[in-house]
């Protein structure tokens, strides 16, 4: 009785009813910024790839230069070893509801250096929000500046979807060089705009290639490497990488493994899916083939006792500071890093592994009393022929900071007899680590011998 009356008491909507609507304003800046509230610059923090983050004042309004009118935004890229931040990005976010962007179909801006430099990340759709925003982050990547101003068009995919956007720009520039050296450049001129001439060409997922990832139940992994070109109003054709909820997504067999709208892709059974998309109508290029080969099983538990142990990562212990568990040392590596939990155990997974690099510098360890370093390693697919697993680790010597006093250890070769879809624990002898000065400021792990798959690590800790 009553789910009757409640569904009879329900009203329609009213004729004079209207959705709640944003401001459509198009400009960001000019000779300062429209609209944007009173708290809306926020520069990227420190994190696990690099655990000293941007710096906090690289972004500050110039009354000295401009393209148009009195000023222009100024961004000081630091050099690389700049203790205060070694580079610059952040984000410029609506400190309010957002913007209605439906009736636009580009960001644009004029800019120039101090120098000729490359621009690493210049986008919009990033605002921090964890709930549902950054799902339509766009972003042109190495953006090449002059001396002189020239205008850039950032297209926007697909801007239906822009109905209350509050990312208006987000930007990142490292240093120039083998030395990072520092510069400076400016944007003026920031905003959306409608040309009616840009059309899109061609989106490619996980880099136009055709992936396939063994994984297990529950193990959740995300399509990436989604690239979008367009054809610009001048004839050219731009590319910009865009977020995945901008596409449809596709599962080949949803038992096995379905696929979210923004690309999250979650095994279910065992058996094999392949993850499509498309893209205003255009099936993309590329795919994600979903190998699942059933529930997984956890690495063994540590059973030594936690006061002989310095632990690096493991559940079963108290872990010490580590700044990260993935370097990416860019540009010789290539390992990416899409960590995951089953049943409350966290697990290291390295895909696309060549080789990385863990760092625990602040403070360093004293493993002089030790004896071993243990690490559980699990590979998900095939084992190539002749492949080997290596590791070398680095002392940061007297003043236990990276410089001249440093040593590091040969290659040592842990395994060269690798075994698929099982765990492998290995046991490395300290007392074998051949060029190695010290173990009283040990700072690194770096494991070697990848062929570009995956690998699943637990359990690396220091014990006697």
């Amino acid at each position: 009785l009553v789910l009757i009356t409640s569904l009879n008491c329900e009203r329609e909507m009213s004729d004079d009813a209207t959705l709640a609507t944003y401001p459509k304003t198009a400009e960001i800046f000019t000779d300062a910024p429209v609209g944007m509230g009173t708290n809306f610059y926020f520069p990227y923090g420190p994190g696990p790839d690099n655990p000293i983050g941007s710096k906090f004042n690289a972004w500050t309004v110039d009354d000295n230069v401009s393209y148009k009118g009195n000023a222009s935004m100024r961004f000081d890229v630091p050099n690389g070893d700049d203790p205060n931040g070694n580079y610059a990005g952040g984000i410029f976010r609506v400190d309010g509801p957002g913007r209605d962007l439906t009736g636009y179909d580009a960001l644009t801006f004029w800019a120039k250096a101090s120098q000729n430099v490359s621009i690493n990340e210049i986008g919009f759709g990033e605002d921090f929000n964890t709930y549902d925003g950054n799902k339509y982050i766009t972003t042109m990547r190495n953006v090449s500046l002059t001396t002189n101003w020239v205008k850039y068009i950032i297209p926007i995919p697909d801007a239906s979807k822009l109905v209350q956007e509050r990312g208006m720009l987000r930007y990142a520039a490292g240093g120039t060089g083998p030395d990072k050296k520092g510069y400076t450049f400016w944007i003026d001129e920031l905003k959306f705009e409608k040309f009616g001439t840009i059309l899109p060409l061609q989106v490619s997922i996980m880099n136009g290639n055709n992936v396939v990832s063994s994984t297990f139940v529950g193990v959740k992994t995300s399509v990436s490497g989604i690239i979008s070109s367009f054809n610009m109003p001048n004839g050219s054709n731009q590319s910009v990488t865009i977020a995945p909820a901008f596409l449809n997504f596709v599962s080949s067999d949803p038992a096995v493994a379905t696929v979210s709208d923004t690309g999250v892709v979650t095994p279910l059974t065992a058996g094999t899916a392949v993850i499509t998309a498309n893209f205003n109508g255009q099936d993309a290029i590329g795919s994600l083939k979903i190998n699942c080969q059933g529930v997984f099983v956890n690495s063994p538990v540590p059973t030594i006792n936690a006061a002989n142990v310095i632990s690096i990562f493991s559940n079963a212990y108290t872990n010490v500071p580590v700044e990260y568990y993935n370097g990416y040392w860019a540009p010789w590596q290539t390992t990416q890093s899409n960590d995951f939990s089953v049943e409350e155990d966290n697990v290291l997974n390295y895909t696309n592994f060549n080789f990385v690099g863990i760092e625990f510098s602040n403070p360093t360890i004293n493993a002089t009393s030790m004896t071993h370093l243990h690490l559980d390693v699990y590979i998900p697919g095939p084992i190539s022929s002749g492949r080997r697993l290596e590791l070398r680790l680095t002392d940061f010597g007297p003043n236990g900071v990276f410089g001249v006093d440093d040593s590091q250890s040969l290659p040592y070769v842990v395994s060269n007899n690798l075994v698929s879809q099982s765990w492998m624990s290995f046991e490395i002898p300290l007392s074998q680590q051949t060029g190695l000065n010290s173990r009283s400021h040990l700072a690194q792990i770096i494991l070697l011998g990848g062929d570009n798959s995956s690998l699943y690590v637990d359990n690396i800790y220091f014990h006697n």
